[in-house]
């Protein structure tokens, strides 16, 4: 009898807030549908796996954390496969696929997922897949969905392949890459042109727990408006009249109890300026009384919860979630616990569907989450920020039970912020700045400030002063409130330990804040050390308006006077030109960088100065990198693609830093 070979394959992941975590697990839950068997382990339990000797195919799952590294837990990993002694075919037994999770609002999208592909690589292993780049600015499924689908196929090729070098004999690398490299006619393909077809498979006409294709039943759904703009409760020809293709119904494996039935400490915390600290805030107390409300549960606030897997389900390493504390009283959960305004995934959409008792209501749930309703999810789902709560309203018949949002409800995360204040100045403060972030009322939900910062403006509101005056003392002790706070240390973001090293801080807007830090803390140096020789500070600033939102105008112009700020560059996006203005005087930073060109060449060319860029991921960081690039190119009269390599080099040294956000 001929030797088969297992259908049995490793998933190893590397998330940094879950989201690799959950599109691994989600993974690992469809390969038993589809024949396989997956093992799956988190990067950091190198005591569970070993790739050295890794016969089974390997799926990796990898986001990047900041702008280019590889989430902490997947740091071991790439240290290790980092050794410069490893021989060049170390892993030439290794057959693996790799997805990685990034964002294109950052310079090095998806960087801790290429880090690791590229290593692999170098070290002999092969692909049995084409890599996919899935991007968090334009929604991560969009790629991991055809992704997981094309997987499966991948996946059959590869073991028929195995089994066939096991019954002949042959060298398995061999048979694999005889495969891999042949066209769908069975033609070579020249291996610089490898290509990996990434096709949607459909779903077959099975059971509703495995992905039923679902088809419009006059008699159970009510007839639809026939309204010609689509919206998030209804749709229009021809999504309302198609036969759908839904995802699998998400395996329950959490039941929830409620039986009948914080303390406070002060900390003095070290730290550089650069660094920045998480802020621990809790969800809007009115959402989660409608939460509740809406839920029935309004009067079982104060009940402990028991969280404890089902004995029956069906989901693949099943656990509790960490972040839900046993016993926490149910309000104590939903307040601090959980995400409730993340954006719901398909899975989810497809979970309420089954506890929404309208025909039309379930229906129009079923074409948010299929495979036909995709540009419906992006426009009224994903793009318009849509809640739980938002789709409850929505769809009043839907009523979840509580253990569906403990399974699906990430963790309430922390909102990161960036210190404006050095610690030498500030002995056991921290100072930070924030804007409110306003959602504007849509069809789909009320208009709304940003988790964290409408929580802080509404504690602070009642402490606000205006500019230039000093509030009683006692008004200012009434009014101070408890902010949980900790410490989130940059290990790049610092400046230089030599204080003559000059430096160059690009900071608009909020992006300020951690400059200050910086300017502070040089202010204290010279103080200590009055001979030291300290290099230039240069600051390039920019606001709408200079008589609105110039802040810390006041330290900083009293910085540039006492020479800590060697230049203050300003400029206004949105104020009127005075009277020696010119229709071409700068109107963001980058257009002063550019004004000052030789000087921000020389720095970081001659001086071997450093560059930090703070602020906005989105626009002005890609902005300033394309200006940085005309710099360096003007400057050195070369072509793009050169500068792109002196830039990148900059990077490597830790001379071209940044610290931003979407």
């Amino acid at each position: 009898m001929p030797c088969e070979v297992a259908a049995r394959f490793l998933i190893l992941y590397g998330s940094q807030r879950g989201q690799a975590q959950s599109i691994a697990e989600e993974i690992g839950q469809q390969a038993a549908e589809h024949g396989f068997t997956a093992d799956i382990s988190c990067l950091s339990n190198q005591h569970k796996y070993n790739v050295d000797h890794e016969i089974r195919p390997v799926v990796f799952v990898v986001s990047t954390t900041g702008d280019v590294d590889p989430p902490d837990t997947a740091q071991k990993f790439v240290r290790k496969i980092k050794n410069k002694s490893l021989a060049h075919d170390h892993f030439s037994h290794l057959r693996y696929a790799l997805l990685a999770l990034g964002d294109t609002n950052y310079a090095n999208f998806c960087n801790g997922g290429k880090t690791i592909d590229s290593r692999l690589q170098q070290l002999g292993a092969k692909h049995f897949y084409a890599t996919g780049h899935a991007d968090d600015g334009t929604g991560l499924e969009v790629v991991v969905d055809p992704w997981i689908e094309g997987l499966w196929d991948a996946l059959k090729k590869l073991f028929s392949s195995m089994s066939t070098s096991n019954q002949q004999g042959t060298d398995l690398r061999d048979c694999t890459q005889d495969n891999y490299h042949k066209n769908a006619s069975g033609q070579e393909k020249n291996k610089s042109d490898l290509e990996v077809d990434l096709h949607l498979l459909k779903l077959s006409e099975v059971d509703s727990e495995k992905g039923k294709t679902i088809t419009s039943d006059t008699s159970d759904v009510e007839t639809l408006s026939t309204a010609l703009v689509a919206s998030l409760k209804q749709s229009v020809p021809t999504l309302s009249e198609s036969v759908l293709n839904v995802p699998a119904l998400p395996a329950s494996y959490l039941e929830v109890h409620l039986e009948q039935g914080s303390t406070e400490r002060e900390q003095n915390i070290a730290y550089q300026p650069g660094d920045a600290f998480d802020i621990l805030c809790p969800n809007r107390a009115s959402e989660v009384e409608e939460l509740l409300l809406r839920l029935d549960l309004q009067t079982q606030n104060n009940c402990a919860v028991q969280v404890n897997l089902l004995k029956n389900s069906s989901k693949k390493a099943a656990k509790v979630p960490l972040h839900i504390p046993q016993n926490g009283s149910l309000q104590f959960i939903l307040t601090w616990c959980l995400e409730i305004r993340s954006t719901p995934k398909k899975a989810f959409v497809r979970a309420l569907a089954d506890f929404t008792q309208n025909g039309s209501e379930k229906r129009r749930l079923l074409e948010l989450c299929s495979k036909e309703g995709s540009a419906d999810y992006n426009s009224f789902v994903r793009d318009a920020n849509v809640c739980l709560l938002d789709l409850l309203r929505a769809f009043p018949s839907c009523l979840p039970p509580l253990s569906l949002l403990f399974e699906h409800l990430t963790k309430l995360q922390p909102r990161a912020y960036s210190a404006a204040s050095s610690s030498l100045q500030h002995p056991g403060k921290v100072h930070f700045v924030f804007n409110v972030v306003e959602f504007p009322a849509r069809p789909e939900h009320p208009a709304r400030t940003g988790l964290c910062t409408g929580w802080l403006a509404d504690h602070v509101s009642s402490i606000l002063r205006p500019l230039g005056t000093v509030p009683a003392s006692e008004h200012l002790e009434s009014g101070l409130i408890i902010v949980h706070v900790r410490p989130r240390p940059s290990s790049t973001f610092h400046l230089p330990a030599d204080p003559s090293i000059p430096v160059v801080m690009v900071g608009p807007g909020t992006g300020v804040a951690s400059f200050i830090g910086f300017l502070e803390q040089r202010e204290k140096e010279r103080e200590v050390n009055q001979e030291a020789t300290f290099g230039e500070t240069w600051l390039f600033f920019g606001c709408r308006h200079k008589d609105k939102d110039f802040l810390f105008r006041e330290e900083l112009e009293r910085f540039a006077h006492n020479r800590i700020l060697s230049h203050l560059i300003v400029c206004f996006s949105r104020d009127e030109p005075d009277a020696a203005g010119t229709l071409n005087s700068p109107t963001y930073v980058q257009h002063n960088l550019r004004l000052h060109a030789k000087n921000v060449a020389s720095i970081l060319l001659k001086d071997k100065g450093c560059l930090y860029v703070c602020g906005d991921a989105k626009n002005m960081a890609k902005d300033v990198n394309d200006t940085l690039l005309e710099i360096i190119g003007n400057e050195l009269q070369i072509d793009k693609l050169d500068a792109m390599k002196i830039v990148a080099g900059l990077r490597e040294e830790k001379r071209y830093l940044q610290d931003i956000w979407s």
